[in-house]
């Protein structure tokens, strides 16, 4: 498989992750009285000042709030200001058709990238008409099959819902509903470095079996941390930059946007 980045395996790639964007067919669509299509914006003018060069760029679910086709065009349109290539896959929001449909003879929903020395893998967990997330055995063969087939290569597993818990009780209800099967792939092959997801709306650094456990802010409405029941955050959208080092180091961090402020409104369901 070529290499993604013009990096060499001797030299970091800069990752993206943009996460639960929640566009809508409407370009005014709100979530929780967040314009997303705003806020992602904004999220990518800030990508676009703070990161001069991106080798990929990562969209880990929930591109969409409706499932339209034209909200999946304008991800697309938005994105294609970052100058490097893109791979997706869907959330809980998403509809796997269209998305599918607009992929088709491309390489957006592709799910093995090589990117300088690293392999990336990319896991569907989203079920059809339900909010948590399971993996389906053809996945777990998936991500077996991309391990094996490259084990001096230090790996990257991507994922839109949590594996772990992360100490939100609502949140944690609507996980991964079959983690130990995806452990039980992992736990056994020691290059993989790191796991990344979306889904939970706020930060999430940990480490498991020397393993880097990351969630992520989404580009539009955060979850408020350590809540008993659903309740919206204060923070400001932002994304995730991962830096990977040739030796399977790892540096990441998040940037928030600034001067973003909206009603909430609760009376917005849908989550």
């Amino acid at each position: 498989m070529p290499s993604l980045t013009d990096s060499t395996s001797d030299t970091p790639v800069v990752l993206v992750q943009l996460t639960d964007s929640h566009l809508f067919a409407d370009p005014g669509g709100r979530l929780l009285g967040m314009n997303t299509a705003d806020s992602l914006t904004l999220v990518i003018d800030r990508v676009l000042a703070e990161q001069p060069h991106i080798d990929l760029l990562l969209a880990t679910g929930d591109l969409s709030q409706d499932g339209s086709r034209a909200s999946y065009l304008t991800f697309l349109g938005m994105t294609a200001r970052i100058p490097a290539p893109l791979r997706a896959f869907p959330g809980n929001h998403d509809l796997h058709d269209p998305l599918r449909e607009l992929a088709r003879g491309g390489a957006l929903l592709d799910p093995v990238a090589d990117c300088g020395a690293w392999r990336i893998v990319l896991l569907d967990t989203a079920v059809p008409d339900a909010v948590h997330g399971h993996l389906l055995d053809d996945q777990l063969h998936l991500l077996a099959r991309a391990l094996d087939e490259q084990p001096e290569r230090p790996a990257l597993i991507c994922l839109h819902h949590h594996p772990v818990p992360i100490g939100c009780a609502w949140m944690d209800r609507i996980g991964l509903d079959n983690a130990e099967a995806l452990f039980a792939v992992l736990d056994s092959r020691p290059q993989v470095r790191a796991l990344l997801w979306g889904h939970v709306h706020q930060e999430f650094d940990r480490m498991r079996n020397g393993v880097r456990l990351l969630g992520s802010p989404s580009t539009c409405v955060q979850f408020a941390p350590g809540s008993e029941h659903f309740k919206v955050g204060d923070q400001a959208p932002g994304y995730r930059w991962l830096r990977l080092h040739p030796d399977g180091g790892l540096e990441t961090g998040v940037s928030r946007v600034a001067d973003i402020a909206f009603d909430i409104d609760y009376n917005v369901r849908g989550y």
